[in-house]
């Protein structure tokens, strides 16, 4: 039988070493960044390890075009596309191969590669017709009927109203 003394010291080495490679790992996890220019270079975007946008650059050559927020789209979603990989190259040490896998496979799903240019892919199909925007014009839902109102009485006769009847109602 061994020591109990030793027993929960080993564990505690463990535990510790086990606490330092993931701190590291955190560490090296959100030291990774991606920076990506369009293709004509006029506009260069840096994202975060979370995918979250951290610089912005816009060239002055481009500043006017009607599509300069869709280019600048088009680059982010480039950069995100291309986390998976430099977190592969800048995680040196990771706490174990499943955890890499994990965290790789859920960049990948969660930024795809973008669509090559001139390509979009198909407009998903709505849920149900609240899931989508149309404008109130297009819309072709027939109006429903007013409900009828009851006739108003022309005075106070035949009402059987205590509480109101002398206009007060604090007594």
């Amino acid at each position: 039988m061994s020591n109990p003394e030793q027993l929960i010291a080993d564990f505690e080495a463990r535990m510790a070493e086990s606490r330092r490679k993931a701190d590291r790992m955190v560490s090296e996890i959100e030291a990774v960044s991606v920076s990506e220019r369009s293709k004509d270079g006029q506009i260069g975007v840096k994202v975060d390890h979370a995918g979250n946008l951290v610089g912005l650059e816009i060239g002055r050559g481009v500043r006017d075009k009607p599509d300069l927020a869709e280019e600048i789209i088009r680059t982010v979603k480039s950069a995100q596309s291309k986390l998976a990989g430099a977190m592969q190259a800048g995680i040196t040490d990771p706490v174990g191969p499943e955890v890499m896998n994990q965290l790789v496979s859920r960049l990948e799903q969660a930024f795809p590669a973008p669509e090559p240019d001139g390509f979009a892919p198909p407009p998903a199909a709505p849920r149900n017709e609240d899931d989508r925007f149309v404008p109130e014009a297009e819309r072709q839902l027939p109006k429903p009927p007013e409900p009828p109102r009851a006739p108003r009485p022309s005075s106070d006769e035949g009402r059987d109203d205590d509480y109101f009847s002398d206009g007060d109602y604090l007594r």
